[in-house]
C-alpha cells in the first residue's frame, strides 16, 4: 500500500524531529547537571545529598502527592459509585457540575479558593463580622491548604473513572455472587473492587503524577512548607542553574519512578478484570425519602463545589480599594472588566494567551495526528518509539521541561541541535506545544487504532487519492476524538502558570502571570476579573469542541 510506503519514510523523520525536541533538552539537563563547569562531576548531586531542605522538599513531595490521593480517592469514588449505581432528578446535570474543577486553570481554582478561604477571604470576612472577631480563625497555609486544593481538583479522576467503570461492568457477576450466598460487603470486595482496579489505579497514578508536578497550590498556598517543583523555581530564579537541574532530575526520576512502579499493578488490574459484553442493567431509581436526601445533598455538595467560582465572579465586580473592613463589598461594578478592554497594556496578557495556546495547541494536532499516523501505518519498534515520544511529556513535571526548554534553547550552536529563543517570544509557545502533545497524540492514536483499515482502501479502490482520503474519510471519523484532544490542549495552554512563570518575556506574559503580579499589587478585583475571562474562554472551548463533536459524529 502506497500510505505505508510514505510511512517508512516519514516515521523516521518524525521520530527524529520528536527526540530531537522532547528528548534532548530532557538529556540536555541531565548533562549540564553532571557537567555544571564544563567538567564532569556530581557535585549538584552531591549539595542536594548533603542538603536537609532538599531532602524535606523530596519527602514532602511524596507525601503530599500520596495524600492527595488518598483524599481525592475518599471524596471521588462514593460518588462515582452514587451515581453510577442510582437515579434520581438531576444526575446529568448535576455529573457536569461536579466535573467543572478538572476543566478550570490550576491557578484559577487557587485564586478562587484564596478569596473564598483565606485569612481575608469572603467566608473568613463573614465569620468575624458575625462573631466579632479581630482576626480570622484559620490560616490557610501549608501542607493542609495544598492538600484540600489537590483533593477539590483531583477528585474528579476518581469520580469519572470509577462511574465509567461501574456503567460499563456486568452486573451478572454481582448478581452470581449473591446466588451463592455472598453478603453485600464480600460481593464488594470478592468481586466488585477487582473490576474496578484498572479504574482505581489509572486514577491514583494519574493524581500522584498531577499532584508531584502541582505547582500554583504549593507556590500561593504553600509558605515554608516547599515541595520540589517550588525547590526549582527557586534555585532558577535565585540564578543557580546547576542546582536546578539536578533537582530536575531528581523530580523527573521520581515521576518516571512512579510510571515505572504503577505498570505491574497495571497489569495486574487489567487481568482482575473481566468483560464479557453483557449490556449493563440500568440503575435503580430510588424512591421516598432516600431519593429526597439523595438529590438534596447531591445539589449542596455541587454547591459547595461551585461557591469558589462564584467567589470569584463577585470579586472581579469589586473596584480597587472600595472594599476594606466590610464583611461583604460595599460597591459592585464592572470597572475592572473595563480596563481589561479599555487599557491596551491590560488587554495584552489576554491577547497573548489567545494566539500562543491557539498556535501551540493547532500546531500540537497536527504533529501529533502525523506521528499517531506513522506509528499506526509503520508498527514494530518504531511505531512505538513514536507513541513514547508523544507521551513523555506528560510523564515529566511542567517545571523539569521548562528548565529542560530553557538550557536547550539558551545558546545559538546550530551544529548541535539548538539555536537561541531564551528571552524571545518564541520559546513559550514552543513549550506550551510540546506539553499539549501527550492530549492531542494520544488522542489521535486512540482513534487511529479503532480505525478500520479497509475504509482506506476502499476508498482508493474507488479512485480516491491520498489527500482525498485523508479528508473526506480519516479525518471525519477521527474527528471527535482530535477534537476532544485539541480543545483540552488549548484549555491547558490557556491557563498554564508552571511553564509560564519560567519562560514568559514582559511582552509576551500570559493571563496567569498578570494575575500573580495584580495579586501582589494588591489589585484583586482586577486578579479576579483575569480569573472570570480565563473560566469564560475555557468554557467556550470545551463547548465549542462539544458542538463541533455533536455536528461531526
Amino acid at each position: 500500500m502506497a500510505e505505508r510506503r510514505r510511512a517508512r519514510l516519514t516515521a523516521p523523520l518524525l521520530a527524529v524531529a520528536l527526540a530531537w525536541l522532547v528528548g534532548y533538552p530532557l538529556l540536555l539537563v541531565v548533562l549540564e547537571a553532571l557537567r555544571p563547569a564544563g567538567e564532569w562531576s556530581l557535585g549538584a548531586f552531591a549539595r542536594f545529598a548533603a542538603r536537609r531542605d532538599e531532602w524535606q522538599a523530596l519527602w514532602r513531595t511524596v507525601w503530599i502527592s500520596l495524600a492527595s490521593v488518598a483524599a481525592a480517592g475518599a471524596v471521588g469514588t462514593p460518588l462515582g459509585f452514587l451515581f453510577a449505581r442510582s437515579r434520581f432528578p438531576g444526575r446529568r446535570a448535576l455529573t457536569a457540575l461536579l466535573t467543572l474543577p478538572v476543566a478550570l486553570p490550576p491557578l484559577v481554582g487557587v485564586i478562587a479558593f484564596l478569596f473564598l478561604y483565606g485569612e481575608s477571604g469572603l467566608l473568613a470576612r463573614l465569620l468575624m463580622d458575625a462573631l466579632g472577631l479581630a482576626a480570622a480563625p484559620w490560616e490557610l497555609r501549608g501542607a493542609w491548604a495544598i492538600l484540600l486544593v489537590h483533593a477539590y481538583s483531583m477528585y474528579v479522576y476518581f469520580f469519572l473513572f470509577v462511574r465509567a467503570a461501574l456503567l460499563r461492568a456486568d452486573p451478572s457477576m454481582e448478581e452470581a455472587a449473591a446466588s451463592l450466598g455472598a453478603g453485600r460487603l464480600r460481593t464488594f470486595f470478592a468481586v466488585t473492587l477487582p473490576a474496578l482496579r484498572p479504574a482505581l489505579t489509572a486514577a491514583s497514578l494519574l493524581a500522584f503524577l498531577t499532584s508531584i508536578a502541582s505547582f500554583s497550590a504549593p507556590y500561593i498556598f504553600g509558605g515554608n512548607f516547599r515541595v520540589m517543583t517550588t525547590q526549582i523555581v527557586a534555585s532558577k530564579l535565585n540564578g543557580n542553574l546547576p542546582q536546578a537541574m539536578a533537582e530536575s532530575v531528581v523530580l523527573a526520576l521520581l515521576a518516571l519512578l512512579a510510571l515505572a512502579a504503577s505498570q505491574p499493578l497495571q497489569g495486574r488490574a487489567r487481568l482482575a478484570s473481566v468483560a464479557h459484553g453483557v449490556t449493563p442493567q440500568r440503575a435503580p431509581r430510588l424512591r421516598g425519602w432516600r431519593q429526597g436526601a439523595v438529590t438534596a445533598a447531591a445539589w449542596a455538595l455541587a454547591a459547595l463545589l461551585l461557591l469558589p467560582h462564584a467567589t470569584l465572579l463577585l470579586l472581579s465586580l469589586v473596584p480597587w480599594g472600595t472594599w476594606t473592613i466590610e464583611a461583604l463589598p460595599p460597591v459592585l461594578d464592572f470597572s475592572n472588566y473595563r480596563r481589561l478592554v479599555a487599557e491596551p497594556e491590560a488587554l495584552r496578557p489576554v491577547l497573548n494567551s489567545l494566539w500562543m495556546a491557539g498556535l501551540a495547541s493547532a500546531l500540537a494536532l497536527a504533529l501529533g495526528f502525523a506521528a499517531a499516523r506513522a506509528a499506526a501505518l509503520r508498527g514494530g519498534r518504531l511505531g512505538r518509539l513514536l507513541e513514547g515520544l508523544v507521551a513523555l511529556p506528560w510523564a515529566v513535571p511542567g517545571t523539569v521541561f521548562a528548565i529542560a526548554l530553557a538550557v536547550a534553547f539558551s545558546v545559538d550552536a546550530p551544529a548541535l541541535g539548538r539555536v537561541l529563543l531564551v528571552g524571545t517570544p518564541w520559546l513559550l509557545p514552543l513549550a506550551y506545544l510540546l506539553r499539549a502533545l501527550p492530549l492531542t497524540g494520544r488522542a489521535a492514536v486512540a482513534g487511529m487504532r479503532q480505525l478500520d483499515p479497509a475504509l482506506e482502501e476502499a476508498a482508493a479502490s474507488l479512485g480516491a487519492g491520498r489527500l482525498r482520503t485523508l479528508g473526506r474519510v480519516v479525518l471525519p471519523l477521527l474527528w471527535p476524538v482530535l477534537a476532544a484532544g485539541l480543545s483540552v490542549a488549548f484549555v491547558t495552554a490557556l491557563g498554564d502558570f508552571v511553564t509560564s512563570i519560567l519562560l514568559y518575556t514582559y511582552d509576551n506574559r500570559p493571563i496567569a502571570i498578570e494575575i500573580l503580579s495584580n495579586l501582589r499589587l494588591q489589585e484583586t478585583g482586577l486578579a479576579a476579573a483575569y480569573g472570570v475571562l480565563l473560566m469564560v474562554l475555557s468554557a467556550a472551548a470545551l463547548l465549542a469542541w462539544g458542538e463541533g463533536r455533536e455536528v461531526r459524529s
